[in-house]
């Protein structure tokens, strides 16, 4: 056993780094499109309904994508929408 006058210090696991909503569905569409599938219908599927079985496991992006909440992902997209198209 140790020295039990001194205090041990715990240093904790690093966080993992939170991952924007673009990055996530940059890759996410990435994924979607080397297995094959139509992203935008996938991805559109997997933001109304909120089942991830729209989503490939490919690359992780199932996983990935359920780390972002549907509401960042549907704010990115009207962001860049209106970014792009009307502004």
């Amino acid at each position: 056993m140790g020295d039990i006058s001194n205090t041990q210090f715990f240093r904790a696991v690093q966080e993992e780094k939170k991952l924007e909503a673009s990055q996530v569905l940059e890759q996410v569409y990435t994924a979607l499109t080397e297995k094959g599938y139509n992203p935008i219908n996938q991805i559109v599927g997997y933001i109304m309904s909120g089942d991830p079985t729209y989503i490939t496991s490919h690359k992780s992006a199932r996983s990935l994508i359920m780390k972002v909440e549907r509401d960042e992902i549907l704010e990115e997209l009207v962001k860049v929408y209106i970014e792009t198209k009307l502004q």
